[in-house]
């Protein structure tokens, strides 16, 4: 699906939501019981020394019931991130998209992975840790977090990293994450993705935790994506700060809410949060890996894990959005990415978001009287990184460049300083 990149966007006369929180605060009271528990999203993140603190963990109301409830979190996260309005062409007649910017999540440019880190982490440490294992993609936004969430904690990093048989006993390079990780000092160990799939990630994490116990260290595993039962909780919590931010608000309701898949957690608990929260808002995700019905099989882990005793395929509709494969894209596909990034100024990164915003469009375009006059969320979930992979296939798509055409008696001027 093409965009047309010259189209005009018209500026939204909507303001952000919280642009002008202080008017918004003389209008709306709020009750003191509806802010009470709240963790990652409080005001309080705002104070000095904060950052990075322990702190309590009380789940909303409406989670209290679930399993796993966690006592504790560290504050990784730049909380509550911002939603606007998004102002997308071609989109069905009546029909809004906004867009919660979790792009802006903080984590050296991360997305969704903090909010699961919040909670793993702080049962990391919890445990007396002294290191910490995860898996991923040779790109992993998700370990790239971990990565920094780590140092921030004073603990190591050791991440297994999934990469083409080729290129498997060459030096990985310093492109995107893996800039980042290698300045942290994270143990990076290489796996082709043949052994990737003949022996699972969760082998190959027990593979190196035994290594590190032998060598008297104290691992600490994290699953790909932090998705598991406890790392779900980052997005139940993220139902709460978005319910504050549409109560501060007073005037925005979404009825859906839309989000790339990945490895299942965030998905788990959009959902999940949003049927048991007021919002009540359908959550649709768009799996860039795998197949829908693999992710109805785990997300009902996730859930089933937590005792919520809710089905599945209930809270939440998947769709295939994979294309080529994790991690590739079509021309079209990139074209898109950078359509968006020209006609809005929003950057979606090619793996995740990118792909899910462009089957997010491509089945308005398709099925436009399932989206007419609906107002829809779209989670932005980050991974900016991941961009500077994909150079080479998008040198073509780029901004024009010049050099600049200088008249021979322009005078120089003060004040302007000297480069030589």
């Amino acid at each position: 699906m093409l965009l047309r990149p010259a189209l005009p966007v018209a500026v939204s006369s909507t303001l952000p939501l919280f642009s002008h929180l202080a008017a918004v605060r003389r209008r709306c009271s709020i009750a003191a019981t509806g802010m009470a528990g709240v963790s990652a999203a409080s005001p309080a993140a705002a104070q000095i020394g904060s950052f990075l603190s322990k702190k309590p963990y009380a789940p909303p109301s409406w989670a209290s019931h679930l399993a796993l409830a966690p006592s504790h979190t560290f504050s990784l996260g730049h909380f509550p991130t911002p939603i606007h309005q998004w102002n997308l062409p071609n989109l069905p007649e009546g029909t809004e998209v906004w867009i919660k910017r979790d792009d802006l999540s903080g984590m050296q440019l991360s997305g969704n992975k903090v909010r699961k880190l919040e909670f793993l982490l702080s049962d990391a440490v919890a445990q007396g840790a002294d290191c910490v294992i995860t898996v991923g993609g040779i790109q992993s936004n998700h370990c790239r977090a971990t990565a920094v969430a780590a140092k921030y904690l004073n603990l190591d990093c050791y991440l297994i990293l999934r990469t083409s048989k080729l290129l498997v006993d060459q030096d990985p390079g310093l492109v995107g994450n893996l800039l980042v990780e290698r300045l942290l000092g994270a143990h990076i160990d290489l796996v082709s993705k043949e052994e990737y799939g003949k022996i699972g990630s969760v082998a190959l994490a027990d593979l190196l935790k035994k290594r590190l116990l032998e060598e008297g260290r104290k691992p600490y595993v994290i699953p790909v994506g932090g998705s598991n039962s406890l790392g779900t909780w980052g997005y139940i919590e993220a139902v709460r700060e978005l319910e504050q931010q549409i109560h501060l608000s007073g005037d925005v309701q979404f009825d859906d809410i839309v989000v790339a898949c990945g490895s299942g957690g965030t998905i788990a608990g959009l959902a999940l949060g949003s049927k048991l929260s007021s919002l009540k808002a359908k959550v649709h995700a768009f799996s860039v890996c795998d197949d829908p019905e693999y992710f109805y099989d785990y997300v009902q882990g996730l859930i089933d894990g937590l005792q919520s005793g809710l089905d599945s395929h209930d809270i939440v509709s998947i769709q295939n959005a994979k294309g080529l494969g994790y991690a590739m894209n079509t021309a079209e596909e990139l074209k898109f990415v950078k359509d968006i990034a020209t006609a809005t100024g929003i950057v979606l990164d090619p793996v995740y978001s990118g792909k899910g915003a462009y089957a997010m469009l491509k089945d308005m375009a398709d099925n436009p009287s399932k989206w007419k006059g609906r107002k829809v969320l779209f989670v932005h979930t980050g991974g900016l990184l991941g961009l500077y992979d994909k150079v080479d296939q998008m040198s073509s798509l780029a901004g024009s460049w010049r050099r600049m055409d200088l008249e021979e008696s322009v005078p120089r001027k003060d004040g302007t300083g000297k480069m030589f």
